[in-house]
């Protein structure tokens, strides 16, 4: 997530200094509920947003902070945290448990339809050679499905979909060990305006043309007809095409125009009907699948957290 920045001659970039590293931990990695230091999973996520508010806001404000990796800052944060300071000779070991625990948290999102059906809404990432795919994220710890969707399109889209969403549409699939669930947003109109509310997470925002999206399988990676690169889209394409078959859109005349959305204030739009569609196939309503167990805390098994030392930590920082 670090800036875009042209390498220059003259220009020196700098570590953090240990001042800010121990404010962004007394922030993030301290001053949070006890059960959230009981698993390095739960401890890795809240230093991944240590990490976000480092490179969105401290290199923001000062340039020649250097803009780090999340591997990097971890590294950083572990070192100067007083109650991370003891795993740190396990920092290899628990970062890449973590990012394996990562592929498997749930994603929800939503499947925004135009009026016509003929049109989908994709979001594209910050990042250079960053991919389209549909606006979703994944689950806060606790967090119900169609409340995560609604947060993370708000997030990406600036677009509430609180009042359209119907809690039994969606479609559900699963990619490699994760599952990804979107609810389909349908009818939404033409001139809404999308801005996202995060810094440097999306850069564009558009309506595309279903027929232009080529399905791909259970490929998490694929192109469409005009090279688009997408991202978790093609799984769900034909399970959307058989949605929109069997729903009629509320618009009575389609448009061949290729509409983009434009940034600033999101306004609402209308509503389809109601079905689900899981694991691509027509399901009868209130029917559930269950889920691997991913829960904080079954990944990492190599290592024991000693959360009262942590707590004893936290204390001792305070009362310093």
């Amino acid at each position: 997530m670090g800036l875009h920045r042209s390498p220059s001659a003259s220009m020196k970039y700098y570590l953090p200094p240990q001042e800010l590293l121990d404010d962004l931990c007394s922030r993030f990695v301290l001053n949070v509920p006890k059960e959230d230091l009981e698993s390095f999973e739960r401890i890795l996520f809240l230093v991944e947003q240590a990490h976000w508010f480092y490179e969105d806001n401290s290199v923001e404000q000062n340039p020649s902070l250097k803009s780090l990796s999340l591997r990097e800052f971890t590294s950083l944060m572990f070192n100067s945290c007083v109650a991370l300071r003891p795993y740190i000779a396990h920092i290899d070991d628990i970062y890449k448990d973590f990012t394996s625990y990562k592929v498997r948290v749930p994603v929800t999102g939503a499947i925004i339809l135009d009026e016509s059906f003929e049109r989908c809404l994709l979001v594209k990432g910050w990042k250079i050679g960053a991919s389209w795919s549909f606006p979703r994220g994944k689950k806060n710890k606790d967090e119900e499905d169609n409340m995560c969707a609604v947060r993370e399109v708000l997030e990406e889209t600036g677009f509430d979909i609180s009042k359209l969403l119907k809690i039994d549409e969606y479609i559900e699939v699963t990619i490699g060990e994760q599952r990804v669930r979107l609810y389909i947003i349908a009818g939404v109109k033409d001139d809404t305006v999308f801005a996202p509310q995060t810094k440097k997470e999306i850069s564009e925002i558009s309506w595309h043309r279903i027929s232009d999206l080529q399905q791909a399988g259970n490929e998490a990676m694929s192109r469409g007809a005009n090279g688009l690169k997408l991202y978790m889209v093609g799984p769900f394409l034909a399970a959307l095409k058989s949605w929109i078959a069997s729903h009629a859109p509320p618009a009575t005349q389609k448009s061949e125009m290729y509409f983009k959305g434009s940034l600033g204030n999101p306004t609402n739009g209308s509503t389809g009907a109601t079905t689900k569609i899981k694991n691509n196939h027509l399901i009868q309503l209130g029917f559930e699948s269950r889920q691997p167990d991913t829960r904080p805390g079954r990944s990492f098994r190599s290592f024991k957290l000693n959360s009262s030392m942590i707590i004893q930590a936290m204390e001792a920082s305070f009362s310093a």
